[in-house]
């Protein structure tokens, strides 16, 4: 008496009787790569964003007359890199009554503390920074 065997049926043939289709992987792949890539060049962009912007905080001002106000504030931002900052003098309706650039040189602390006088055209009531940059 022989012993029955069991029919051999390969992958393909399987596939067929119950429907199932191969799995294509490539797309996957491909998807996963792109995701990754652009994941990867948000983070670059947040980084290099972050580590050029300088934060101002202005620490107060006196009206010294009718043409002159003074502004005191502070930067914190990369060491050793010049950086500029624009000023404001406004009057009590929020017009620009006067404004100034100003230019510092490279210096190795990030943290500075500055003090600018600005030209006015008329009376002032409060000075400000506008925004600091590196140039």
């Amino acid at each position: 008496m022989s012993s029955p065997t069991a029919p051999m049926t390969s992958p393909a043939a399987l596939d067929d009787r119950y429907g199932r289709t191969r799995r294509r992987r490539w797309p996957w792949i491909v998807f996963g790569a792109v995701v990754l890539g652009i994941v990867g060049w948000y983070g670059w962009s947040t980084v290099s964003t972050s580590l050029d912007a300088i934060d101002t905080d202005a620490t107060g001002f006196a009206v010294v007359d009718e043409r002159t106000v003074t502004v005191d504030f502070q930067t914190t931002g990369r060491a050793n890199v010049p950086i500029a900052c624009a000023l404001e003098a406004q009057d009590v309706e929020h017009g620009v009554v006067g404004w100034r650039i100003v230019q510092y040189p490279a210096d190795p602390s990030a943290t500075r503390s500055f003090s600018e006088t600005i030209p006015t055209t008329a009376e002032a009531t409060t000075g400000l920074v506008t925004s600091c940059w590196i140039p």
